[in-house]
């Protein structure tokens, strides 16, 4: 999935730098930021047979130490760049807030450093699109972490759909909730691209309109709650609810059919996707009005597939390096983060205006714009 691009612009892109070889070293990589996700990634980068963690960029004396505890040796720098200095990385992975993400990512590319870095991508599509480009005419893999496209739950809904056993898509409710944590960019902002990110990878279209409503409890101009009613080029419909204030966690998509219905519960560890052969059946005999229409109900079996487990952060830093040693396009790639900033983008813009539906076009062209 590369939203806007056809094979022609694929082949006209710049090479990518390959930092090294595919049967050499391990890629030398630089976590930035050691808050709440920035464990994650060091975590992984140690098991990773295909990376090295070569230092941590961290001004934070206490999280800094946290880090020097759990992997001695490894430098701990607070100038970031330090760690953009150094020949021995390659890429680097940044874990900091959304405000920090374009002023760390650019100078990283300006470096000739790969870069994964966490949702999202920017907190404009102007920036968005400026980093994008600035990938492009350097040649490096720019990556947002959108995990949940890694999530093997996740990609088991994606067959279904691909392989027709849902058959075709009427719409997609989503309700994303837990009691906290609360951030200054809004619910919208911290919440919403896991969901964005879903749907777009299932659907494999881009967002052409978005409309959303929130309540604001405790700050002005921070919402908690949020509503978004998103339309897809094909003109399927989306419902997506976040929400820091809720009685317990829910992590629950719900795709309806024309031969099935699908559940995505991302907290049922064990059954997280169940497969409804449920649904309404139209009888087509020539009724002289709609009233003669017949609604025939269907209640069939409940199929619950097995689901492989796998962490989906070590299959994201798998195929970022596999990105830069081979020059293939990522599964969580820099048009899909641009994608999804513009989605943010235009709900905020609806929030201002009450409501109102934002239209929002191609991304591919707003970059070459």
């Amino acid at each position: 999935m590369y939203f806007g691009w056809d094979v022609a612009e694929l082949d006209s892109l710049p090479r990518r730098r390959f930092a090294r070889s595919a049967d050499s070293v391990p890629l030398g990589v630089a976590v930035v930021g050691y808050g709440y996700w920035g464990p994650n990634l060091a975590r992984n980068v140690v098991e990773s047979p295909d990376m090295r963690l070569m230092a941590l960029c961290e001004r934070d004396p206490v999280a800094g130490a946290a880090f020097s505890q759990r992997f001695p040796g490894v430098p701990v720098r607070t100038d970031i760049d330090e760690v953009l200095a150094d020949p021995d990385i390659d890429a680097v992975l940044i874990a900091t807030p959304p405000v920090t993400h374009h002023g760390l990512v650019k100078p990283s590319l300006e470096a000739g450093k790969h870069v994964l870095v966490e949702k999202p991508m920017a907190t404009t599509s102007a920036d968005a699109m400026e980093l994008v480009a600035l990938a492009e005419r350097q040649g490096l893999v720019l990556m947002p972490g959108h995990t949940f496209v890694y999530s093997p739950a996740v990609n088991t809904v994606r067959s279904l759909l691909t392989d027709g056993v849902i058959g075709e898509v009427y719409f997609v409710t989503s309700a994303r909730m837990n009691l906290g944590k609360y951030q200054r960019d809004g619910v919208v902002t911290d919440l919403a691209p896991h969901d964005l990110s879903i749907l777009m990878y299932w659907l494999d279209e881009p967002v052409v309109q978005v409309a959303t409503t929130a309540c604001e409890v405790y700050q002005e101009g921070v919402p908690e709650t949020a509503f978004m009613t998103l339309t897809f080029a094909s003109g399927i419909k989306a419902n997506i609810q976040v929400s820091w204030l809720a009685p317990r966690k829910v992590r629950q998509m719900v795709v309806v059919g024309s031969k099935r219905m699908v559940q995505y519960d991302d907290t049922a560890s064990d059954e997280p996707v169940r497969v409804y052969d449920r649904g309404m059946d139209l009888e087509w005999d020539a009724p002289a009005s709609f009233g003669e229409y017949q609604l025939t109900y269907r209640s069939g079996d409940v199929i619950i597939p097995r689901i492989d487990a796998h962490e989906p952060l070590s299959l994201e830093l798998g195929d970022f390096a596999r990105a830069i040693r081979t020059g293939s396009t990522p599964r969580s790639n820099a048009m899909l983060g641009l994608e999804i900033v513009s989605v943010i983008e235009a709900a905020e813009a609806s929030l201002r205006r009450n409501g109102a539906p934002i239209a929002i076009g191609p991304a591919r062209d707003k970059v070459a714009a």
